[in-house]
């Protein structure tokens, strides 16, 4: 019995510790490939497309008109903008007509995938591609024109590049430090060797024929649409690309009740659609599929909080167990350190980020007490209550 024990302390171990290491690994990966996938080799001289650009609101309009001044801007020849004002009032705000459509749902959709097909429902004409945009972000006027390039290079789903437009306390510095982490290797990293970029629920672009093909048939509600469509998409034999230069600038949480609320959502999405990682998995082993592989072992990865506590823990515990283990551990974690500040400096990174890091203990703790309302997280509300006085960053 003593056996068994020890075997199955090494395999919980293993199952934890991985995650540590693993960035770093595809890193190794990523360097020692001679071709990257860079935008310059998709610079190929087709016509525009014609994008729908779906803005979803839910009863917040305060940011609205930003949002759509900024996209009014894009240097792109065609596209329509769809605002879908889900439980919203309108009255006193204006729009180009021309080339804004507010569609305002007769019945509360709660959902990001109803009111995408809502919109698609309404389409003033047949757009062959759509992105797909918050009421809290702002785009670069070259947005749609960096997406072209990777949809007329033969990809058919894009994730552009998510930068923080707000950077008004330590929260949202933390936040922004997060979200470099993971569009350096889940981005970059994870695309250059040839798997697929995650999504990050906004600012990524797909042909409708996708996006209907993936989702019209299913009702996801709550958060965590964008864990299933990738899926979908990866499992449909696609790739995902990453667009650095197609910018949008997202909303960072400011306050702690924001923080709790939302990666309360974001803990239960993982819960949730983390399963279909084994899926993906099994299908890139039987099918000697690199994408599947590699993508479904990177769904398995609980949020970074979590494994970083778990691995403190083990660490803690193998000091009276096994101290020679628990200097593995040491050494895993100052891996993950390392991939960490390889992120950041890889990335242009405001001053005021690194500063922030001090804090990171606190939000921790905030994330923490997110776990005690992940299995009524969806209840909360279906979007994030935003506070900070939207300056555009353009």
């Amino acid at each position: 019995m003593q056996t068994i024990g020890n075997s199955i302390w090494i395999v919980i171990q293993l199952l934890i510790g991985y995650n540590l290491v693993l960035p770093m690994i595809l890193y190794l990966f990523y360097i020692l490939r001679a071709n990257k996938e860079t935008q310059s080799g998709y610079a190929v001289n087709r016509p525009a497309a014609d994008y729908a650009v779906i803005v979803t609101a839910y009863e917040q309009t305060t940011m609205l008109p930003s949002v759509v001044d900024s996209l009014l801007r894009m240097d792109h020849p065609f596209f329509m903008i769809y605002i879908v004002a889900d439980k919203c009032d309108m009255s006193g705000l204006q729009f180009d007509k021309e080339r804004v459509i507010v569609l305002q749902p007769p019945e509360v959709l709660a959902s990001n995938t109803r009111s995408h097909f809502y919109a698609i429902r309404n389409f003033v004409r047949n757009h062959n591609r759509l992105t797909i945009i918050d009421s809290d972000n702002l785009a670069e006027p070259n947005y749609l024109t960096s997406l072209d390039k990777y949809f007329n290079a033969g990809f058919i789903a894009v994730q552009g590049q998510r930068k923080a437009k707000n950077l008004d306390t330590a929260y949202a510095c933390l936040d922004a430090a997060r979200d470099i982490y993971y569009h350096f290797f889940d981005g970059i990293v994870l695309f250059n060797i040839g798997s697929s970029a995650t999504l990050s629920g906004s600012g990524m672009a797909f042909t409708v024929e996708l996006y209907r093909d993936c989702l019209e048939q299913l009702d996801v509600q709550g958060a965590g649409f964008d864990k299933v469509l990738q899926s979908a998409i990866v499992t449909r034999g696609h790739r995902i690309a990453y667009a650095p230069d197609a910018v949008v600038y997202d909303e960072k949480t400011s306050r702690p009740e924001q923080l709790v609320k939302q990666r309360a959502r974001w803990i239960n999405t993982w819960f949730r659609y983390f399963g279909f990682g084994f899926s993906l998995m099994a299908k890139g082993i039987t099918g000697f599929n690199r994408n599947r592989f590699i993508f479904g072992l990177v769904l398995l990865r609980p949020p970074l909080f979590i494994f970083l506590l778990l691995s403190v823990t083990c660490m803690v515990v193998n000091i009276f167990l096994s101290p020679v283990t628990a200097i593995a551990w040491f050494c895993a974690l100052l891996v993950f350190v390392g991939g960490f500040a390889l992120a950041l400096a890889s990335t242009p990174t405001d001053a005021r980020i690194y500063r922030s890091l001090r804090n990171i203990p606190v939000f921790i703790f905030y994330q923490v007490l997110s776990l005690l309302k992940v299995r009524r997280a969806n209840k909360h509300s279906v979007s994030t209550q935003h506070y900070h006085d939207n300056n555009s960053k353009i």
